[in-house]
């Protein structure tokens, strides 16, 4: 954003002693902007930037991810399930081919595979991540070629993803927050990412003259930055025994006993080449 230098300059000259930045287009702004305001301290989320008064917060969104590609694919074998064929096919639309992407795409795809080694994940990019029309499109075809649960991860273009899902009476998957209440019914989960919890945890810090300078936070299932949404519109219809094998993955993820690919730290695991 061309204004988000301005902003922040804004912002340091009004005497706040914190400046928390949520866009990730002021990243380059915020650490120029940042070495000008030695008495200012700064946050940014989802990268990472350097300066010795700026807080960066990554979320281990693969974890997350790795929870909705397991669900998901449980679903989709359940043909018991309204709108299900009972066949392990699901898919994911990404906004665009970039590792910051395919980390949660990977990360759905090892979940899935964990439930049922022979499932089919299909793997789109809309290219865009504000139009909700092209990802309508994009869905209706991905379900039309046999995908029961479609996973969203192309912020306004997936709502298309989620209005694709409500009119075939299949499932999405909402991604960030919440998006369980944008289709009641044909979402089946959200991966959420808690930036309430990152931002509250900075603070706190701040607070208490511990603010992490320098430091990279990194916030996964085991600091509830991550994780799946309450299910409330659908809890009732995915059975009992799915939601604790969930649970039971979430465990042993925290345990360390399952590994989940970080596609960042990693690179691309044989299985999404």
């Amino acid at each position: 954003m061309a204004q988000g230098p301005d902003i922040l300059r804004r912002a340091s000259d009004a005497g706040f002693g914190l400046v928390v930045d949520l866009e990730y287009s002021h990243g380059d702004a915020l650490q120029a902007v940042a070495k000008d305001y030695a008495d200012v301290d700064y946050v940014i989320l989802n990268q990472v930037k350097s300066g010795a008064n700026v807080a960066s917060v990554l979320f281990q969104e693969q974890e997350g991810s790795y929870l909705a590609g397991a669900l998901a694919t449980m679903v989709a074998k359940d043909a018991a399930i309204k709108g299900m064929s009972g066949k392990p096919v699901i898919g994911v639309i990404g906004g665009a081919k970039s590792i910051g992407i395919d980390k949660f795409i990977v990360g759905y795809i090892q979940g899935a595979r964990a439930v049922d080694p022979a499932a089919e994940v299909k793997v789109a990019y809309s290219n865009n991540f504000g139009d909700p029309s092209i990802g309508l499109q994009m869905a209706q075809a991905m379900f039309e070629a046999g995908a029961n649960v479609i996973y969203q991860v192309a912020g306004g273009t997936g709502l298309g993803v989620i209005q694709a899902a409500k009119e075939t009476a299949k499932f999405a998957i909402g991604v960030d927050t919440d998006q369980d209440g944008v289709a009641p019914g044909f979402v089946l989960t959200s991966m959420v990412k808690r930036t309430d919890v990152a931002v509250e945890a900075v603070i706190k810090d701040y607070a208490a003259h511990k603010f992490p300078g320098g430091q990279t936070l990194t916030l996964g299932l085991a600091q509830d930055g991550v994780g799946l949404s309450p299910m409330k519109f659908t809890h009732d219809k995915i059975p009992a025994a799915d939601l604790a094998a969930v649970e039971d993955m979430k465990k042993k993820i925290l345990s360390g006993e399952i590994k989940v690919w970080n596609a960042v730290e990693q690179g691309y695991p044989d299985f999404f080449k």
